[in-house]
């Protein structure tokens, strides 16, 4: 199931996205997603996968994506939307919104050493993967910052089997060194299908081969 939508500018924190993190509670609630699946949680490049459970055939996944969502925002909610589910694998993208409304890399990365101590004291048989920021053509101006923010993370991820960095940034470049816009809709922020079919391909061997 896919809900969620962003959030009006100017809510306070606490209550960021609340409507859609209740609807995921609400809808787990009526139907109990069975444990042991695998979690896809984060900003729009999540809450838009439409084919997930096409893409994965035999996985059961779960969509817990929310659109323009930020780290400290995917923190906020996984109490509520990710620990209860209890999947054997979490995979996580944002940073993206947060390095675009003028976070540091230093301030993403932080708080996703937030999200990794939450989850791991949570879950502590679960794996975690996160979905490198990605270079999109819309964005570009901030790829100084993406490389940083991306290379900190994956720097925190180093010294647990159970963490594993997903490198789409150097696939969704071409020959140019700059982002491959046949990947993205129109809009030169979001993936288009041949841009999911990437990630899958990418994550693939994770998703399969990844137990608790």
């Amino acid at each position: 199931m896919v809900t969620g939508c962003a959030a009006p500018a100017g809510r306070h924190p606490e209550r960021r996205f609340a409507a859609e993190i209740d609807a995921f509670v609400a809808a787990d609630r009526l139907a109990p997603p069975a444990s042991g699946g695998v979690l896809f949680v984060g900003s729009s490049s999540i809450r838009m996968w439409s084919t997930l459970e096409a893409d994965f055939p035999g996985i059961a996944v779960l969509n817990r994506g929310f659109g323009g969502s930020e780290l400290e925002d995917v923190v906020r909610a996984a109490p509520r939307i990710v620990v209860p589910c209890a999947p054997r694998l979490i995979i996580v993208y944002a940073g993206d919104n947060d390095l675009a409304n003028g976070k540091s890399p230093e301030r993403v990365c932080g708080d996703f050493v937030r999200l990794r101590q939450l989850l791991q004291t949570a879950l502590p048989a679960t794996h975690l993967a996160f979905i490198a920021i990605k270079p999109s053509p819309a964005r570009w101006h901030l790829a100084s910052s993406v490389r940083q923010a991306n290379d900190c993370i994956r720097q925190q991820m180093a010294d647990d089997s159970r963490l594993v960095f997903v490198d789409v940034f150097t696939p969704m470049l071409g020959g140019t060194g700059t982002p491959r816009p046949e990947l993205f809709l129109d809009d030169g922020l979001h993936l288009n299908a041949a841009g999911y079919a990437l990630w899958r391909q990418v994550l693939a061997p994770i998703v399969l081969t990844t137990v608790p």
